[in-house]
């Protein structure tokens, strides 16, 4: 049996948590929009052809944030023609995923599905094949109340009302290689630039990410983040971040220790936004949007990627993730909530079918994949101030890491009603974990609300259409709150909650 220990104060605060870090993210791509989340004919379809299961497990999963509307489909997306009459809408030729595009769902459908799903839209300006004049008048169609060209063409599509659309990107992945006309750090940090700033002219409330690495494993890592905010500190207010966590060789303690490197990712790229604002002398902080990220390495060959034919809604990058897979993204969740001081936005990659927490068949039911679970869990109970904590606990030796703690844990407290959250996981597969929490001024008046454990023997363990709730949390019955100390047994290969609230 391991032994962990927490220190926790209410004094002591890492910063407020933003709500924003559990968004997720809708690109055209697979079977993401069609057969996902719309699906005209559906057995539960709303009259805007919607997937009301989707939509419902969406509101389950506590999402707050959707991106929109790619992704590397962006880089070659004209939004005028997802706008207007769905039978004048032209069909293309999508060569970021060798697909045909319909059209049938575009800018306005978003935003109605958006407000149906009780979330916030994140649009993202193609400055792929255009650049800053599409960028203007996309926002002008957006949020410009009337009287304008672009803003009247809106109110002719049905929508009076402008959609104070906030959050918005400046392009995917133009570091990429395979992203459609594809930029060096020098030309997309001048585009960024200019389309900032007339960004800005039109609607000066907006905020405005710029493109980082696509990952951190790029030549230009580092390089790029720097040229670009160069250019464009003074027009953004964030900067991108995208990761993904793979198990190629599967082995499950360097798979858990690749957690980490989502954590070094986070404070590398604060660094270099600091180091661009000390050469400024300036106080501004850019601000990190983890915009992409998840496990991803099963479904990810050639055939995974691009289907034949030029196909629409191809199923593409379909994974099925098991308890490890759910394990990682509860601990990206912890890294992401403990460095709440500069990730201030984030999206799970993506919502359904494709790498998503939600599975389809189409025309058939929907189900929660086992990452579901995690997640849902931090945008519950995830509210209010993130603690900084003083962790004691052994490790374990990883190949490539080096010894890895085998606690990762986090407290979120809401300072208004009191209510406390604990999230830990056991990164131990072979032994259990005696947990104790010494909560200083933290748990005054509080009992536990609930407690509950996402554990399976099996590491592979997956949720299907047969049998959808295989790996689900069930109640953890060993934690207790005693005089402000706080104890629970941690399964090993564990993710675990409590929460804590006024009796």
């Amino acid at each position: 049996m391991l032994t962990a220990k927490i220190i926790a104060d209410a004094d002591f605060v890492v910063a407020p948590l933003d709500r924003r870090i559990f968004g997720t993210f809708v690109e055209h791509m697979g079977r993401c929009v069609y057969g996902g989340i719309y699906e005209p004919g559906h057995p539960t379809a709303t009259p805007e052809g919607f997937r009301q299961d989707v939509l419902d497990l969406t509101r389950e999963l506590g999402v707050t944030l959707v991106r929109y509307p790619g992704g590397n489909f962006l880089s070659g997306y004209n939004w005028e023609d997802g706008v207007g009459p769905k039978e004048d809408r032209p069909v293309r030729l999508d060569l970021a995923w060798h697909s045909t595009e319909t059209n049938q769902f575009g800018t306005n459908e978003f935003i109605t599905w958006c407000r149906k799903a009780q979330l916030e839209p994140m649009f993202a300006v193609n400055v792929g094949t255009r650049g800053a004049d599409e960028a203007r008048h996309f926002l002008e169609y957006c949020n410009h109340p009337g009287g304008t060209y672009y803003s009247d063409l809106r109110r002719s599509h049905g929508h009076e009302q402008p959609h104070g659309v906030k959050f918005w990107c400046i392009g995917n992945e133009m570091d990429g290689p395979w992203q459609i006309c594809a930029k060096t750090s020098a030309e997309y940090g001048r585009i960024a630039q200019e389309t900032g700033k007339v960004m800005k002219w039109v609607d000066p409330t907006i905020e405005l990410t710029a493109c980082g690495s696509s990952q951190r494993a790029m030549p230009t890592y580092g390089k790029w983040e720097y040229e670009v905010l160069d250019q464009c500190f003074d027009q953004v207010d964030y900067i991108s971040l995208h990761h993904y966590c793979r198990n190629d060789a599967d082995d499950i303690h360097e798979f858990l220790a690749t957690i980490d490197d989502l954590d070094h990712f986070i404070r590398e790229v604060a660094s270099i936004a600091d180091a661009v604002a000390a050469k400024r002398r300036s106080k501004k902080r850019i601000m990190l949007s983890l915009d992409e990220w998840n496990v991803w390495y099963k479904a990810s060959g050639p055939g995974d990627l691009k289907k034949p034919g030029w196909p629409e809604a191809p199923p593409l990058i379909e994974e099925v993730y098991n308890h490890e897979d759910a394990l990682v993204v509860g601990g990206c969740l912890i890294v992401m909530m403990n460095n709440a001081d500069r990730v201030k936005a984030g999206c799970l990659a993506q919502l359904v079918n494709v790498i998503g927490p939600i599975m389809t068949e189409t025309g058939g039911p929907a189900w929660r994949q086992t990452i579901f679970h995690p997640f849902a869990d931090c945008a519950r109970h995830g509210r209010g101030e993130v603690l900084r904590l003083k962790v004691e606990t052994g490790t374990f030796p990883t190949k490539a890491h080096g010894e890895v703690p085998s606690l990762l844990a986090t407290i979120v407290r809401d300072p208004d009603t009191g209510a406390a959250a604990l999230f830990a996981l056991n990164r131990s597969v072979t032994d259990d974990m005696d947990l104790s929490v010494d909560l200083r001024g933290v748990a005054d008046d509080l009992v536990i609300a609930s407690a509950t454990q996402l554990h399976d023997p099996d590491l592979k363990r997956t949720n299907t259409k047969a049998a959808p709730d295989a790996v689900s949390p069930v109640a953890n019955p060993t934690a207790k709150l005693e005089g402000g100390r706080l104890t629970a047994t941690l399964k090993r290969q564990s993710w675990n909650v409590v929460s804590l609230a006024r009796g």
